[in-house]
């Protein structure tokens, strides 16, 4: 079975053998099977860092097609739509001069490089799922909600995302929020597939095992933990607002944020107006960096207004530690996971007091934080380890490929 992987955001391919995308996991299993055949195409771009990737890493029995594109300084920009159509275009010549594959593999967004995907596969009839990770024009929407121009600039956009999700012969998403936008306009896929991002805990916790510790924890500090982008879908600000007001009571906090981003010297500066104790860590690789948060008694998933976000990276990798959650992301699938576990503390939006008085409660309730951890780690257990859950992923394509 000859199975191409399009997959933009990889991340570090450099890297590739600590890269812990859902994508390239999947590859590896899939090249397991000797009878398979498999590629995965992707940007020579990298969308965190922002600059290109200065080699290529190598799988075994795995192909690794990096095509060009662009670049771009901002996420919001016209250089990045500039940047994707290129890519889009890159990847619709590197496909009509390969050999035709059984099944594509393709992860969204971009929408451009799954609208090309997408006529590619529907003209030479070859089987098409895609993988939806995030809703585009929505997540856009959000940054430029003006009442009724938004919806004018973005129906365009719209109408690309509906023909690739109507072309899909089957849909598998990250969450039920986007597996069920999906179906709303697909007709051959009845069910579709969620299968969360999530790790595989095996192996996590492996390497965990291994792994210095490159930032330790002092002697009685309490530390409130935030691993993600520093950026504007994340709300930072009512998180450092909340940690100054907890301070005023409980000195010993330190708020640890790993990571990197656009907004990272505004919030830095903002810390030092507010005197919070907090750090920066930066960017780490993923097993560092898990190693870091492990040590956090609690953790933060502050999401701003309006966010279109499910069920996210940042939210499987604290299950995964065995860490209780206080969550601000307005998405009823992740409250109703974290209250139905009983995982975590679901917050209103961009409300700094209820933050703080949702830290303090866990900072004074020893029982209750170390119950939701491990309530946490049981949620893990269920629905992120991909040892487990990536096997319905897996079961589809081999079904799939035999109709």
């Amino acid at each position: 079975m000859d199975i191409v992987i399009i997959a933009q955001y990889l991340n570090d391919i450099s890297n590739i053998t600590n890269n812990n995308s859902r994508f390239i996991y999947l590859a590896k299993i899939l090249s397991q099977n000797k009878e398979n055949k498999i590629e995965i195409i992707t940007s020579d771009f990298n969308h965190l860092t922002k600059k290109y990737f200065k080699k290529i890493g190598k799988i075994l029995n795995i192909k690794i097609t990096a095509l060009h594109e662009s670049g771009y300084s901002k996420n919001v920009s016209l250089k990045r739509i500039i940047s994707h159509k290129e890519l889009s275009k890159n990847i619709k010549e590197y496909l009509n001069n390969r050999v035709k594959p059984d099944i594509v593999y393709c992860a969204l967004p971009s929408l451009d490089v799954g609208y090309e995907t997408a006529k590619y596969c529907k003209k030479n009839d070859i089987k098409f799922i895609v993988d939806i990770q995030d809703l585009w024009p929505e997540a856009f929407k959000m940054a430029f909600n003006i009442p009724i121009l938004s919806d004018m600039f973005f129906y365009p956009m719209q109408k690309i995302a509906n023909y690739i999700y109507a072309s899909a012969d089957k849909i598998v998403a990250v969450s039920d929020t986007y597996r069920d936008r999906g179906l709303k306009v697909n007709k051959k896929d009845t069910q579709g597939l969620t299968v969360f991002l999530g790790t595989d805990l095996n192996d996590l916790d492996k390497k965990l095992q291994y792994q210095d510790i490159t930032y330790k924890k002092k002697k009685n500090e309490f530390w409130i933990g935030y691993l993600g982008t520093i950026g504007n879908s994340y709300d930072i600000e009512t998180s450092l607002k909340a940690i100054a007001q907890v301070q005023k009571e409980i000195c010993t906090i330190k708020f640890i944020l790993l990571g990197d981003g656009p907004l990272l010297n505004k919030f830095k500066k903002m810390t030092v107006d507010l005197n919070v104790n907090a750090v920066f860590l930066g960017r780490k690789d993923y097993i560092e960096a898990m190693k870091i948060l492990s040590q956090c008694d609690i953790t933060l998933n502050p999401i701003v207004k309006n966010s279109k976000a499910s069920i996210i990276n940042k939210v499987g990798d604290y299950a995964a530690l065995g860490l209780p959650v206080i969550n601000s992301l307005q998405n009823e699938e992740y409250q109703e996971l974290l209250e139905k576990y009983n995982a975590g503390i679901n917050i209103p939006c961009k409300n700094y007091k209820a933050m703080a008085d949702a830290i303090v409660f866990l900072i004074k309730n020893q029982k209750s934080r170390i119950d939701m951890g491990e309530a946490n780690r049981r949620l893990a257990q269920d629905l992120f380890d991909r040892n487990c859950t990536y096997k319905k992923i897996l079961q589809l394509i081999e079904e799939f490929n035999e109709i």
